[in-house]
């Protein structure tokens, strides 16, 4: 099952990779729940990082050349996590069917690979996409409770 990540303790070394959907409600100036809480992750300085795939994601969204340049010079400050491999693939792929066998529709195949990107680097997800909730039912895939 799914681990659901609060901060009541402080647990050293928690890392936590913030999906499209955080970053694009950041940068359109949304006042989200998930947005307030990427605010106060920033504040306190706490270990953020992206997955590659999340880095094209956002910045394929930019219209104007000097807002594009700000965001990319802004996520860039970010470690950038990508998947290791060949078999990363597969283990994605098997991610999408894990939820479909257990009747759960995974709307965007890349929101397995993102969820692949956590779960092989420990990483904690940010997100604002009920894709990754179905997921976490069915993998380990630790999110972040808003």
């Amino acid at each position: 099952m799914g681990r659901q990540s609060g901060r009541d303790e402080k647990e050293p070394n928690l890392k936590f990779l913030v999906d499209t959907s955080v970053w694009i409600d950041f940068f359109n100036g949304n006042q989200t729940k998930s947005v307030t809480v990427l605010k106060n992750l920033l504040n306190n300085e706490e270990d953020i990082c992206i997955a590659d795939i999340v880095l094209t994601e956002t910045l394929q969204g930019f219209r104007s050349d000097t807002d594009y340049a700000k965001a990319k010079k802004h996520l860039l400050v970010f470690p950038v996590y990508s998947l290791k491999g060949r078999d990363s693939y597969i283990a994605a792929s098997q991610i999408y069917r894990l939820c479909r066998k257990s009747g759960l529709t995974i709307r965007k195949t890349v929101d397995c690979l993102i969820a692949r990107i956590a779960l092989e680097n420990d990483l904690i997800l940010l997100h604002n996409d009920k894709d990754f909730d179905m997921i976490a039912k069915v993998t380990s895939l630790k999110i972040l409770q808003i």
